[in-house]
């Protein structure tokens, strides 16, 4: 059954994608829950408009995105994390505690779906974030794992 998502939808799609899946998937859940339209010719139709509406609000947001991202150049989090006697900490960081300090520390609102950690943070140290603004706006944060 052909779909159009109406939100991301995980390890299925992004917004205003058209998709198949199975029709009990798309029956049962992602049109009760609003996620998704059937793919007919009027959504297809009406898919149009949204997408073009929705190019233009992005556009506009561009410029405020690589504003943001240009000031997180060169800046550095502390992350405390509790840690054994080799500097291992129990736990992990995750993109979830970056989002925090981001707010904490800078200021600055970042969803957590958008940060990238490229390595699993299980130790004290360094580490580097990318954070994906846009498809087109990508900007990186190094923050340091410190213990508490």
């Amino acid at each position: 059954m052909e779909i159009i998502l109406l939100k991301d939808v995980e390890k299925l799609g992004e917004k205003h994608e058209v998709v198949s899946v199975k029709p009990g998937y798309a029956r049962n859940y992602l049109l009760p829950q609003g996620l998704a339209l059937s793919a007919n010719q009027s959504n297809l139709k009406t898919l149009e408009h949204l997408r073009q509406r929705e190019e233009q609000k992005e556009l506009e947001k561009l410029s405020d995105y690589q504003a943001i991202a240009d000031s997180l150049e060169g800046k550095s989090l502390k992350i405390g994390a509790k840690a054994g006697a080799e500097g291992k900490i129990f736990g992990s960081v995750t993109n979830l505690q970056i989002a925090q300090a981001l707010q904490d520390q800078l200021q600055v609102e970042v969803l957590r779906k958008k940060i990238e950690l490229p390595e699993e943070v299980k130790t004290l140290g360094s580490y580097t974030a990318v954070i994906h603004f846009h498809k087109n706006v990508q900007g990186s944060i190094a923050f340091e794992v410190i213990q508490e």
